[in-house]
């Protein structure tokens, strides 16, 4: 779809951040103007996703993705405490521990001078950092990545990517005829039945640990705090169904493979571009292992503290040019509830709009020179007066991405641990990569790297 989207775009031109096209039967209005984008996205009526995350609903269910409105407002407040930066905090832990696997893993690549592709070991490290996150057990897909579970997920993303493809598989009663179906079916059951075992398994940890906190004096408070640190997603879940805001398993287990789906792919593609577009510039990589080097105190074994973390302010700037550059999803669609009216366009109400990132994040009113990769577009001084709409790889508005934060943290930690070990050179020119994308932002054939170790 992003193909067929993208082709219209450069045929027809920006004309105004407006075109429509026509996918299968169905009638799309993409917008790629930031103006216009707004009108949608800062919306509190315009908030139903669009139907074609409907095909994510038999692994997901109608967690914080893919709910409707109402069902939405309620889990999106329910949520938002379990993402406080406290929380987080607890997290990096994890994102520190994976990062330094990734870096022993790429030591076999150390001497493969044709280079390798790194969004495959970017992938493997997202997932496991998503998994332990999530649901406090390490799946060690880097080092197993023949694992049932990790299969499993590769699988069913690759069959939703089909079908949203192929628009002919889309509708339920064909779909079910097909060879792809029961494979479908058969990784729904491999990962609905892991999520679960995970569910039952933390529910019993959690309540010990009630039992010992009503047993525990003011003296093992220490311990206390040191137990909370290893809690995951869903042990914070279990909690919240403790408190009169009941989520059943069913409820705990859509949520928790929301937050695998919403938070594996998009961390991975970013990682996988930022790793890429550091070894297309030299330069600008020197400049960000200087400046995690300084942080860091030139250890390069230590692991970086949130506080550490948030000092790697042009790394920030690094990953914020990746993402305009190179969105994670290209496209973000709303199914209109209301007509909207946008610079002399009626788009009325059960349209299909999708706000096209990938073109909007190119918009050369707002970032000159769009296709040079410039971190320094994103330094303070030279962003501050900039559209607020301009740049949403996050999307933007009520419904943005609650995992945001978690995002750039994870990215920061992986990121800054392979530069301090590794030199990175690109193999393949910008201009030679082929794009594809629909869930996520795509290449054929990879993106391949070469490595050497830093003296």
């Amino acid at each position: 779809m992003f193909s067929t989207i993208n082709g219209a775009r450069l045929l027809y031109g920006r004309r105004q951040g407006f075109n429509r096209v026509w996918v299968g039967l169905k009638p799309y209005v993409l917008i790629s103007k930031a103006t216009a984008a707004e009108k949608i996205l800062s919306s509190s009526k315009n908030i139903e996703k669009g139907r074609d995350y409907d095909l994510l609903k038999p692994w997901i269910g109608t967690g914080l993705l893919t709910s409707h409105a109402a069902k939405w407002h309620l889990r999106r407040k329910m949520l938002t405490p379990t993402f406080h930066f406290k929380i987080l905090a607890n997290f990096v832990e994890v994102f520190n521990k994976q990062s330094f696997v990734l870096v022993r893993q790429l030591e076999k690549q150390l001497n493969n001078t044709e280079g390798f592709d790194c969004t495959i070991y970017a992938t493997l490290t997202s997932l496991d950092i998503i998994c332990e996150t999530a649901m406090g057990y390490p799946i060690h897909a880097l080092e197993k990545s023949d694992s049932e579970y990790v299969k499993a997920h590769e699988k069913i993303s690759e069959i939703i990517l089909e079908r949203l493809q192929k628009f002919w598989l889309r509708p339920d009663f064909v779909f079910q005829f097909t060879k792809a179906h029961a494979e479908h079916e058969h990784c729904l059951k491999i990962l609905h039945n892991f999520a679960y075992s995970m569910i039952h398994k933390r529910r019993e940890m959690y309540q010990l640990r009630k039992q010992t906190r009503s047993l525990a004096s003011d003296t093992d408070s220490e311990e206390a705090t040191g137990q909370r640190k290893q809690l995951a997603f869903l042990d914070l879940l279990l909690e919240l169904s403790e408190d009169g805001k009941i989520l059943s398993d069913a409820d705990i287990r859509e949520e928790v493979d929301t937050f695998i789906l919403g938070g594996h792919d998009t961390t991975a593609t970013a990682l996988g571009w930022m790793l890429y577009l550091l070894g297309t510039e030299p330069t600008v990589q020197e400049r960000v292992f200087q400046e995690i080097d300084g942080i860091m105190g030139g250890d390069r074994d230590r692991h970086p503290t949130m506080a550490e973390l948030g000092e790697m302010r042009y790394l920030e700037c690094c990953l914020k040019e990746s993402l305009r550059l190179y969105p994670s999803i290209p496209m973000l669609s709303r199914t209109l509830a209301t007509s909207v009216d946008i610079e002399g366009h009626h788009i009325p109400s059960g349209t299909n709009a999708v706000i096209m990132l990938y073109q909007l994040h190119r918009d050369p009113q707002y970032f000159p020179n769009p296709d040079k990769f410039n971190p320094d577009r994103f330094l303070p001084e030279n962003s501050v007066n900039r559209h607020p709409y301009s740049y949403i790889p996050f999307s933007a508005g009520p419904r943005n991405c609650i995992g945001q934060k978690f995002g750039a943290l994870e990215e920061k930690a992986v990121i800054s641990a392979v530069v301090r070990n590794y030199r990175i050179e690109a193999v393949q020119r910008r201009e030679d990569l082929v794009l594809y994308g629909d869930l996520v932002m795509r290449t054929k054939g990879g993106l391949n790297i070469r490595i050497q170790r830093r003296v």
